[in-house]
């Protein structure tokens, strides 16, 4: 990934995503005007953090890269296996749609997605010049909400997976996502065909990868050309907010990504 600086602002971009087809960055938690645990950059109210603080920092995303507030789409996350595709922004005051997978083709719509330990994934088709940001805690990994998004680009619009381009951003990683027997037995149930590559066992503990996970979910999707950042949230906490390590009380970091 290539860490990027606008004022105060840091995010991180995918070094195989085409510059000038596309605007998208993981942004860290820099730059932004929010107080206490949840500084600076928080772009989530559900944490408890003012809807002023959380619209100035969204707004400042916005700006690095030109584009109005209005123009966002950003849907209530659930851990699902929901997949939206949209032409329109989200009207301003209106209801959160429910989904964890968000696609569009418009100019006119910048995606955006809020994360705190789980995967951002990111996806370009070339094809159909479609973007797409996909959210996926361990809920929507066993759920397979990346292949489903997939599925989605390939039965709708014909697109070619092979020509997909997709990445796999900041999230917790394997050293630090220790699961109980809850997750196992989802692992066991839905996954059982990568379960020996993506639960790790030491020290009489288990580790499930996300980042292995979703890489070969999109590699039995079709999707060949995949860039991983392999930056753990939970290891640099002075660039990211982690859910694990922080609790109720951590912020989170936004995702932004549109069409030139």
């Amino acid at each position: 990934m290539i860490s990027n600086n606008f004022g105060n602002l840091r995010y991180f971009t995918f070094e195989s995503f085409p510059n000038e087809k596309i605007n998208h960055g993981i942004f860290t938690r820099s730059g932004g005007i929010s107080p206490g645990s949840f500084s600076s950059l928080n772009v989530g109210e559900s944490s408890g953090d003012s809807r002023d603080h959380v619209i100035e920092n969204r707004t400042r995303i916005f700006q690095v890269f030109n584009q109005s507030i209005d123009s966002i789409f950003d849907v209530w996350q659930i851990h699902s296996d929901q997949v939206k595709f949209t032409r329109s922004p989200r009207k301003s005051g209106s209801k959160h749609e429910q989904a964890d997978a968000i696609l569009t083709d418009s100019n006119d719509v910048s995606l955006f997605m809020q994360f705190a330990d789980c995967v951002p994934i990111l996806i370009y088709d070339p094809k159909n010049n479609i973007i797409g940001i996909v959210h996926a805690g361990w809920q929507g990994t066993v759920k397979r909400i990346v292949q489903n998004a997939v599925k989605y680009l390939i039965d709708t619009f014909s697109s070619d997976p092979e020509l997909i381009l997709a990445g796999i951003g900041p999230s917790i990683g394997p050293d630090h996502y220790e699961v109980g027997k809850n997750v196992i037995i989802e692992v066991d149930n839905q996954l059982k065909d990568i379960r020996s590559e993506v639960l790790i066992t030491k020290n009489g503990k288990i580790y499930f990868d996300l980042w292995k996970s979703n890489e070969l979910l999109l590699i039995q999707s079709g999707v060949k050309k995949i860039e991983v950042a392999g930056i753990c949230t939970a290891c640099n906490l002075d660039d990211w907010y982690s859910y694990r390590l922080e609790g109720q009380k951590s912020g989170r970091f936004g995702v932004f990504m549109s069409l030139k």
